[in-house]
């Protein structure tokens, strides 16, 4: 999806009047609000239920506000979001930022900052999933090189040269048709290197 293509959004705002404003410069962006919330607790039940693109989200609102919802939709169900506030306080925006928002709106709500707020957040969040999944197949890819180096030192106690237990491991992991770190861990759990 490019930042041109139409998101499914979700709008929460205590206020009425704001959530039908936003659904209607959203519509004329050519984005989609597939539901509407009033308070964080809701937006959260929302984003669950509806799993969608991108929420704007106020930060005051009643029962949950939009700041501890970010946070607690940080951790369980990730996605960008867009801070809307009536104040442009710096502490506010550090929590923002610090809840992982991707952008921050002062209401009123400007029509021709909404769409590249918008394009700006999703390009954001994009880039943050990008780079925690190279950090997470780094992890994995450190963690299988720790595992065949064991591998390769068990094997080096029963006689082999270094390049022989390297050699011995490619040869196994080729016949069982598994990756090294694999075979590493059949070595390292005793069932053999076959």
């Amino acid at each position: 999806m490019t930042s041109a293509d139409a998101l499914r959004v979700i709008v929460a705002d205590d206020e009425a009047v704001i959530r039908m404003g936003l659904t209607a410069m959203l519509y004329t962006l050519k984005h989609k609000v597939v539901a509407t919330a009033r308070t964080g607790e809701e937006a959260i039940e929302k984003v669950k239920q509806f799993n969608p693109d991108l929420l704007l989200l106020d930060i005051k609102m009643p029962v949950m506000d939009g700041l501890a919802a970010a946070r607690i939709l940080t951790e369980e169900a990730p996605l960008p979001i867009v801070m809307l506030t009536a104040l442009s306080q710096q502490p506010l925006v550090e929590q923002a930022v610090a809840a992982l928002v991707m952008g921050y709106l002062v209401k009123p709500i400007d029509e021709r900052k909404l769409g590249p707020t918008i394009d700006l957040a999703v390009a954001r969040y994009r880039e943050m999933q990008a780079k925690a999944q190279e950090a997470d197949q780094l992890k994995q890819r450190l963690a299988g090189r720790a595992l065949i180096d064991q591998a390769k030192q068990r094997l080096m106690q029963q006689g082999l040269t270094e390049n022989e237990a390297y050699h011995r491991l490619q040869a196994a992991a080729r016949r069982r048709q598994i990756s090294l770190a694999d075979v590493a861990r059949r070595i390292l759990a005793n069932r053999g290197p076959s």
